[in-house]
């Protein structure tokens, strides 16, 4: 039996299912970080072939030890593969996938950005005629598509995905990245004041110093720019040394600022920390900025726009992604959307991106059989 394979490649992990021919589950897989732009090919197609081959022994009844890919020439394990990729933004980058990938898998794989496998959902509804996936996870992305041939889609529009030294609006690096900010800008504008009427009391606040060991806001300087730990223990090092010193030394620069992202979320929606609000309220709007640029308003006004943005009521916005998970999270870009005039017709959080992937294979192949 030949199944359908699907690969979600995130930036925090790699997600697999496997499809029958009727469309059912049969095995899934989990990996770790394989984000194209990060890894380079060698390290993605390492992470890419663990992940798979877990899925394979999930459910392969025989010689689970022994599955290996690529698979035989005449058993061929995979009718199709989709592999939905952060981190692959160009024709340029996805063609030096394929070659590898097909080697790997035994069969030619569809290779996009990974908003492409949110967006599948766009096919379910006659109501609408356009979405918007919007990732909002370790980093961020949204894109807009409309329907293709058969079951594709046809990208209209991206914005950001830039990375977390560059942008990732709206997702863990930025969230991480604008707490640091902020924390920093309230110590510095205490520093005007006299010390004994300074308040820069915060649980947000607390809660990153005392993740990271410190008890100095400006420590966080340090924190934060500190290298990136080495492969191995730097010369004249001694065990005890390496043991002892701080963990964020063994962390690389971009965790440092993405693993923050749940204090904030614990800060602003548990605690109602004042600070901490206002940082999701930052990374709200530049997220809906984004989303904004792939939208026209409603009315006609007798502006002339780009033929390829679209209409919210017309649209249904695919979220994915850790943060965009949290129902409060979700709420503020609702209503900041909605603050400047947008109303989507429907809207969905694509929690399985890989198995909804998997299925729409499944699909297809039944349809054009």
């Amino acid at each position: 039996m030949s199944y359908h394979l699907c690969v979600d490649c995130g930036g925090s992990k790699t997600a697999v299912a496997i499809a029958d021919a009727d469309g059912n589950i049969v095995g899934r897989g989990i990996g770790g970080p394989s984000n194209f732009a990060y890894l380079g090919l060698p390290s993605f197609i390492q992470a890419v072939t663990a992940a798979v081959i877990s899925a394979l022994q999930s459910f392969l009844p025989a010689s689970r030890d022994n599955v290996t890919l690529p698979p035989p020439a005449d058993k061929p394990l995979f009718a199709t593969a989709w592999l939905g990729v952060s981190g692959v933004d160009s024709a340029a980058a996805i063609a030096r996938l394929i070659p590898p990938l097909t080697a790997l898998l035994g069969v030619e794989p569809v290779v996009a950005n990974d908003t492409h496998l949110l967006a599948s959902p766009l096919s379910m509804y006659d109501d609408v005629t356009a979405a918007i996936g919007c990732v909002s996870g370790t980093g961020g992305i949204v894109v807009s598509f409309k329907q293709g041939q058969g079951a594709g889609l046809e990208e209209l529009g991206r914005v950001g995905g830039w990375g977390w030294i560059l942008g990732d609006e709206g997702g863990g690096f930025h969230v991480g990245r604008e707490a640091i900010r902020q924390i920093l800008w309230d110590a510095d504008c205490a520093s005007v004041v006299a010390p004994e009427r300074r308040n820069t009391d915060s649980t947000l606040k607390d809660r990153v110093l005392d993740y990271f060991g410190v008890t100095d806001v400006f420590e966080l300087l340090t924190v934060i720019h500190w290298p990136d730990p080495l492969p191995t223990p730097a010369p004249g090092l001694s065990d005890q040394e390496e043991k002892d010193a701080p963990a964020y030394t063994k962390m690389v620069r971009e965790k440092r600022l993405s693993s923050l992202a749940p204090l904030v979320f614990a800060a602003a929606f548990e605690d109602k920390d004042a600070l901490a609000l206002r940082v999701l309220a930052h990374t709200t709007r530049e997220l809906v900025d984004q989303i904004c640029v792939l939208l026209r308003p409603e009315e006609d006004d007798g502006t002339e726009y780009p033929a390829r943005k679209v209409k919210a009521s017309q649209t249904i916005l695919c979220f994915g992604g850790s943060l965009v998970g949290v129902e409060a999270y979700r709420r503020l870009i609702f209503a900041e959307l909605e603050r400047r005039g947008y109303f989507l017709k429907r809207w969905t959080y694509v929690e399985d991106a890989a198995g909804t992937g998997a299925k729409a294979l499944a699909a297809v192949s039944r349809t054009s059989a």
